[in-house]
């Protein structure tokens, strides 16, 4: 029976990994392998964030504690880029894991033929995603700031801190 470790990842706060993880779970049971591991983020998976589930993910994998790692979406997984997310998928074939992705079922360890160029797509629409939502979002600040409403932290009330400030910013 193979070892499968699970990992979910959703974006922010307001949302919650029970939808992948539910899923996941009975994908995992229909295939016949044993969950031994469950690994939860709520972190944006762009950049260079802390990302604690994902990092004992794979410490777990590299402890070879799992056979296949089992994943919603690669934008789930990552979206940082092809290089960063390939090398990902390849410290974890280098540590003989599988991988497989549940909504995109060609992505796994088992299709190499069509791997190598999905993945450097997949990739880079995934990080394409996030310079998207970090355009449509300094786009709405532009435009409320068009508007005439104030952004930011409110003005101190106390003339003393507001001069102290404006000098700093003019010393630098």
């Amino acid at each position: 029976m193979k070892r499968v470790g699970i990992y979910c990842r959703v974006s922010t706060d307001k949302q919650d990994t029970d939808n992948q993880l539910e899923q996941l779970r009975q994908f995992a049971r229909q295939q016949g392998w044993e969950i031994t591991g469950e690994y939860l983020d709520t972190v944006s998976g762009s950049g260079k964030k802390v990302r604690p589930q994902f990092d004992a993910c794979m410490l777990a994998a590299s402890q070879r504690k799992f056979d296949i790692l089992l994943f919603w979406a690669l934008d789930r997984l990552s979206r940082e880029g092809v290089a960063r997310t390939i090398h990902y998928l390849e410290q974890l074939q280098g540590w003989n894991v599988g991988w497989r992705s549940f909504t995109q079922p060609f992505l796994d360890t088992g299709n190499e033929m069509t791997n190598s160029i999905v993945l450097a797509v997949l990739s880079a629409v995934a990080k394409q995603e996030r310079v998207s939502i970090s355009e449509r979002t300094r786009a709405g600040l532009a435009r409320v700031k068009r508007q005439g409403k104030r952004l930011g932290r409110p003005q101190s009330t106390n003339p003393s801190r507001t001069t102290l400030w404006r000098r700093s910013k003019t010393a630098i």
